[in-house]
């Protein structure tokens, strides 16, 4: 079989054809170059949640809470595997399939409903993420004005909202997945690196600490904090939701051809599963690695001095990380490092928000989703809104924390009814033969309680 060159994606990676088929790849080395839509979704992950709420939380109870970090990464692979697999099975993304969950109301899911009501959550917490990043640049570079002056802060708020708009107008997945891998690894390496010069410092932190954290205790006051930070660590309910968008974009489902009931077809969907696989473990890796070193950070440098990032101040305290470890001389490089982290995560969302909140209003008739001048259109238009939305929204509330728990809390919300989706999608739509055995089942099993489990506590915790 004549192999397509990868460019024949572009044409319309949501339809399916046997001109677009390719075999795929066996083992590490050779899948490496299909890899890419999970570092997407660590770019999306790697700023907001980890920055800010995973160094906050290790600021507040010290290390007794690492294990919750450990196991918000880990447990939400398993709906998110799931999930895309069966996006590759069908060819179809997140939010069309969310809409064929029971029961129905007035003709559309309550799933469909409940993404309506998601759109508050990418509202607030990104505008809140927008507002960390000009806090960020405003300290390090002020222009018109003062540090964090409010003409200074304007400048950078809008800054950030006119260069989103101008790099994602064409459109293209490429250049999100290229640039995320590129800061991704940055910022993981700098995080890291950082962790390990702390244990030369005063600051060190030792086995025992690390020992604390792993021994599932819990902290007093904290709880509701530590749910916020389970749904907004590691990959959320957007992010899993986003992650098909951003296979079926790279080719997965393309490439595994229009399911014609055969054993070739068959074979093939679960060779391209299985790259999907590798993807989002990779990708697990690297955000798990640096959320830790975000919360080990607050744990070791912030929590024996008793600071804890709030309000305006949330970045300012968080560059004690660098200048309690390396001097004075260090805040500008963790303030611009902290920029450009957080605006990282503003890149990354926008083209996964746009598409994810698009393709809820299609469900609902707005347009025809399958037609790709429709889409398109559609897509380049959310993603100058949505920019200047959370410009907006960043002008007018000044907590970037808060804004991301609030965001968080809601995140774990959609998080139990996405779990409930998921299995209902993995029962009724995925093809038997691409699911996995015994073992994974039952890790898919355990993931899908845990979430849904901490969902229920944390509006427990609410409310």
């Amino acid at each position: 079989m004549s192999q397509p060159a990868l460019a024949v994606i572009d044409a319309d990676p949501y339809v399916r054809s046997a001109g677009k088929v390719l075999e795929p790849p066996r083992g590490w080395r050779p899948s490496l170059r299909f890899l890419g839509p999970g570092m997407v979704t660590s770019a999306a992950v790697i700023g907001s949640g980890e920055l800010i709420t995973a160094t906050a939380l290790g600021a507040k109870v010290g290390f007794v809470l690492l294990w919750i970090i450990l196991l918000s990464t880990l447990v939400k692979v398993g709906v998110q595997i799931e999930l895309a697999r069966w996006s590759i099975s069908t060819g179809k993304p997140s939010v069309t399939g969310y809409n064929d969950v029971s029961p129905r109301i007035f003709g559309k899911s309550w799933m469909s409903y409940l993404g309506l009501l998601n759109f508050t959550q990418g509202i607030i917490g990104q505008g809140g993420v927008l507002a960390a990043a000009a806090f960020a640049f405003s300290a390090a570079l002020p222009v018109l004005g003062a540090p964090l002056s409010a003409a200074s802060l304007a400048f950078w708020i809008i800054l950030i909202v006119g260069i989103t708009i101008a790099i994602h107008m064409t459109n293209k997945y490429e250049i999100v997945e290229r640039l995320s891998t590129v800061l991704v690894i940055a910022v993981t390496a700098c995080v890291v690196a950082l962790t390990i010069g702390v244990q030369f410092t005063d600051f060190s932190w030792t086995l025992m600490d690390v020992g604390e954290g792993l021994s599932f205790q819990l902290s007093a006051g904290a709880m509701g904090f530590a749910l916020a930070v389970f749904g907004f660590t590691g990959i959320g309910a957007d992010e899993i939701t986003k992650y098909t968008y951003w296979c079926v974009e790279k080719g997965y489902a393309a490439w595994a051809g229009p399911d014609d009931g055969t054993e070739e077809w068959a074979e093939r969907a679960r060779g391209w599963i299985s790259v999907m696989k590798k993807d989002a473990w990779l990708s697990w890796a690297v955000y798990t690695l640096s959320t830790v070193a975000f919360y080990v950070l607050g744990a070791a440098v912030l929590h024996p001095q008793g600071l804890q990032p709030e309000g305006n101040d949330v970045i300012t305290t968080l560059s004690r990380t660098f200048t309690d470890i390396l001097g004075p001389w260090a805040e500008i490089f963790f303030l611009i490092g902290a920029g450009v982290a957080l605006f990282k995560t503003v890149l990354a969302n926008t083209p996964g928000f746009a598409r994810q909140m698009s393709n809820t209003l299609a469900v609902f008739g707005a347009f025809d989703w399958t037609d790709p001048a429709s889409r398109n259109r559609w897509l380049r238009a959310f993603m100058i809104i949505l920019p200047l939305v959370w410009g907006a929204f960043a002008f007018g509330m000044k907590a970037p924390l808060t804004m991301v728990l609030i965001a968080g809390v809601i995140n774990a919300f959609w998080l139990m009814a996405i779990v409930v989706a998921v299995i209902f999608l993995h029962r009724t739509q995925t093809d038997p033969r691409l699911r996995d055995g015994a073992v994974f089942t039952v890790y898919f099993m355990i993931s899908a309680v845990v979430v849904f489990g901490v969902g229920v506590m944390t509006l427990l915790d609410q409310f």
